[in-house]
């Protein structure tokens, strides 16, 4: 991905930094030095943020881990302004895997607080009034830095558990609402919640911290993305591929030219093709060949075609070909039925066939 540095892996887990993570230190440093701090002050807040997002790390490497005990894979971690994203091949659906990995996250935030508290002396801190606490604070020492870590690891752990999509706490209220409800209305609820507090965070940001109006529209639109997503899942289960499958293609041979697979797809709607020799299928070509290597309309495919593809079998379910496309980062595979090309299969046909199954019958 472009824009990030990718600082390595845990548990096989890439580790990766966004690079508008990087405005976050300018802008810290940049309200620091407009309240007239010193470097010791700006230093300290600089390595704080730093520190702070270690532990993000480590929250989501919660999330990631537990998820790991029910089989399921996470591809990467992702540092990002906001906070940090793992990127989880799918949330477990059984309510209990869910809501162990929902609250995996926050419970490394409140490990840490804890292992905090033991050499740090919290209590000491509120027992000052507001004024001495402020001038305490302003120090640039060792013992309020970690003081702030401490605070910090708390906020961490109310924010997350807010009872909205995308937070985990949106994750645990679906998991109990999902031991009686189903996992489609317990989402809906969940969700319904979820942009009533985006709406409430949204009044807030205009009246007081324009900053909530971002985390309102977080909120909302997460919420709206995980309703809809679970609802096509809901209409996806139990169907299999064959029903989704696009027959009506057609099949390119290595010959052919970039500019012949131009020709078709300017003349019809396909955008991918299988590549056939001798009955076999040895490659696939995909819309980002054709416009990679479109200044060379002359060469041929089999110079372009991918040979590295995957196939999938006609009774395999479409649910697990949406987790291929996540899990291969493609969009487009080829459907073998009793060991012969059946047709293909992709995200567009997908989305046609769930707005097909959505339309209520009369």
């Amino acid at each position: 991905m472009k824009g990030v540095l990718k600082l390595g892996s845990i548990s096989g887990i890439k580790i990766e930094v966004h690079w508008t993570f990087t405005l976050l230190l300018f802008w810290v440093a940049f309200l620091e030095i407009q309240r007239g701090s010193n470097l010791d002050r700006i230093l300290l807040n600089e390595a704080l943020i730093l520190v702070l997002f270690i532990c993000v790390v480590l929250h989501e490497l919660g999330h990631a881990l537990t998820a790991k005990r029910f089989n399921i894979n996470t591809q990467k971690i992702t540092l990002l302004p906001i906070g940090g994203v793992a990127m989880l091949e799918k949330m477990p659906e059984k309510p209990r895997q869910e809501l162990l990995v929902a609250l995996a996250g926050p419970a490394v935030n409140v490990v840490i607080a804890i292992l905090l508290v033991l050499v740090v002396p919290v209590k000491s801190y509120f027992d000052f009034d507001a004024i001495v606490l402020e001038e305490v604070l302003y120090q640039p020492t060792f013992q309020n830095f970690l003081f702030y870590l401490f605070i910090a690891n708390i906020m961490l752990v109310v924010f997350n558990l807010i009872p909205a999509f995308p937070m985990d706490g949106g994750r645990v209220l679906r998991a109990l609402l999902s031991f009686k409800l189903g996992r489609v209305e317990a989402t809906g609820i969940a969700s319904s919640i979820g942009q009533g507090l985006a709406i409430l965070f949204f009044i807030l940001g205009l009246l007081f911290n324009p900053f909530l109006i971002l985390i309102a529209f977080f909120i909302f639109f997460g919420a709206y993305g995980e309703n809809q997503m679970v609802k096509q899942n809901s209409l996806l289960e139990g169907h299999m591929v064959r029903e989704a499958t696009l027959t009506n293609i057609t099949l390119l041979s290595p010959i052919h030219t970039i500019k012949d697979v131009m020709d078709i797809t300017l003349a019809g709607t396909e955008k991918d093709f299988v590549v056939i020799e001798k009955d076999e299928i040895v490659g696939i070509v995909t819309q980002k060949h054709v416009l990679k290597h479109a200044s060379t309309p002359l060469l041929v495919v089999k110079d372009v075609m991918d040979k590295d593809f995957k196939t999938v079998d006609a009774s395999m379910e479409i649910l697990k070909v949406m987790e291929l496309f996540a899990k291969e980062k493609k969009s487009f595979f080829p459907v073998m039925e009793e060991g012969t090309l059946a047709g293909v299969i992709d995200r567009t046909n997908i989305g046609e066939y769930i707005l097909f199954k959505s339309v209520p019958l009369k």
